[in-house]
């Protein structure tokens, strides 16, 4: 950032008094621009015991696989957001049930929060996001062709839940390391 979205003048970046962290300032009007992680809302599409998945249509990890998941908007929830990311990229409505993953991405500053939701019996097709959508049991999943560490994890985690017949709600982290990435689940 160079120039205060407010006023155009100069930005410095510093640690402004009563803080802790540095920020953009600006030197004219002296707003404080915060940079806050953006949050990813999505959910895992459920029917019949098989899960849709979307195949990506845009970059990042084009052709790959991927729950139906994007940004959070401004003037939705997180569960507005998943639904409204499911009906883009699946053409699919849901019925939400409860929150299952809360996973932080510190290196790209972004917190994925993935729903648990019924498919309707609507249906389902591309959206303008998706190449292809398909559902998928456990052992059908292309799992090396999946699009992001975060929906591998998610859907690991939720297959071992269908298996114990327990649903609680998970967090943890992926860090970026040398060989990839490391997933911690906090207990």
């Amino acid at each position: 950032m160079k120039y205060c979205s407010d006023c155009g003048s100069e930005v410095e970046y510093k640690i402004p008094g009563d803080d802790n962290r540095h920020r953009h300032v600006c030197l004219g009007c002296k707003t404080i621009h915060y940079q806050n992680p953006k949050i990813v809302a999505g959910c895992i599409p459920e029917q019949a015991g098989k899960i849709l998945l979307c195949k990506r249509a845009i970059e990042p990890q084009y052709g790959k696989w991927t729950l139906p998941a994007g940004f959070m908007e401004n003037d939705e929830s997180t569960t507005q957001a998943a639904l409204r990311e499911t009906l883009e990229e699946a053409n699919a409505t849901v019925v939400i049930h409860d929150l299952y993953t809360v996973i932080n991405l510190t290196h790209v500053n972004q917190v994925y929060l993935i729903y648990r939701a019924a498919l309707t019996e609507q249906g389902f097709s591309p959206g303008a996001e998706s190449l292809e959508v398909e559902l998928y049991g456990e052992e059908e999943i292309p799992w090396d062709e999946l699009a992001f560490p975060v929906m591998r994890e998610t859907l690991r985690l939720y297959f071992d839940d269908i298996r114990t017949g327990s649903y609680t709600i998970r967090t943890g982290e992926i860090i970026r390391n040398d060989s990839g990435y490391e997933f911690t689940l906090h207990t």
